[in-house]
């Protein structure tokens, strides 16, 4: 038996810490003098502490420490391992995500993207003969899985959709998930809705501001907000849905740097 300050030199772990867990019963002493109260710790001890140690190190709490210590099962501890590897991997994700946003973000600095001098011009646009597929998608960079969909059934019904093509946001403000997008290509004929899948007359604008957007879909964000002060600026406000059309993309264009995007807001002066 060692005496707890002994016990804590070999085990490198300090007496706060071994009188810690005493105390929320997580690693107990194996003998405590009923006279003195000196706890004393046994040698067979140390594996279980390393254990406790090593899952500390892992990110595992005290409270789901207890729960595989106390249960002392290779199938449980494997099962909390396994968990807590895929959480690590998910937050590593996260994290290279922020990375890739911070590296991006110091790019566009470089690049004096964000104060861009955007052209901004205002234009009436006609009702057109289109088909849509509207639904409710997980993020907004999801937006192509509507778009391949659409693809497909004009393709299956053999339609000419040449013409402008275009994708509406139909929430009230910005969403998290859950995103209500509509996707639109003009046609030469309207048939019979069906699947989801809508034909129509669109209605026209009388007054639309637009800016032509170039280079990477990260500049489309920065090119709202300079559309949002013009308008403000120039007496307008917001009376419809905004529409992004793509006009150079991965379906057409290799290089980033040379997509094109049009967004359209329709408004009218104050």
């Amino acid at each position: 038996m060692f005496k707890i300050g002994n016990f804590s030199k070999l085990t490198r772990v300090s007496i706060r810490m071994l009188r810690h867990y005493d105390e929320i019963g997580l690693f107990k002493p194996a003998k405590i003098d009923n006279f003195t109260g000196y706890r004393y710790y046994s040698a067979t001890q140390i594996k279980r502490l390393n254990l406790i140690i090593s899952l500390r190190k892992m990110g595992f709490s005290l409270a789901e420490i207890s729960v595989v210590t106390d249960e002392d099962t290779d199938k449980k501890l494997r099962g909390m391992l396994t968990q807590k590897k895929d959480m690590v991997k998910f937050n590593i994700k996260l994290e290279n995500d922020k990375l890739k946003r911070i590296s991006s973000a110091i790019e566009n600095l470089k690049k004096e993207r964000v104060n861009m001098d955007y052209n901004v011009n205002i234009k009436s646009i006609p009702s057109y003969k289109v088909v849509s597929l509207r639904d409710k998608i997980p993020s907004y960079d999801s937006e192509g899985m509507l778009w391949q969909r659409l693809g497909e059934y004009i393709q299956e019904k053999g339609l000419n959709c040449s013409g402008v093509s275009y994708a509406t946001y139909h929430d009230e403000g910005y969403k998290e998930g859950e995103v209500d997008v509509e996707v639109v290509m003009s046609t030469d004929k309207l048939l019979e809705n069906e699947n989801g899948f809508v034909f129509k007359k669109t209605e026209s604008i009388e007054h639309a501001a637009y800016i032509l957007v170039p280079g990477e879909f990260s500049n489309i964000a920065p090119a709202f907000n300079y559309l949002a002060n013009w308008i403000e600026e120039n007496g307008y406000q917001i009376c419809g849905n905004s529409r992004e059309l793509p006009i150079k993309g991965p379906w057409n264009e290799s290089n980033p740097e040379n997509y094109l995007n049009e967004i359209q807001i329709p408004v009218r002066k104050i």
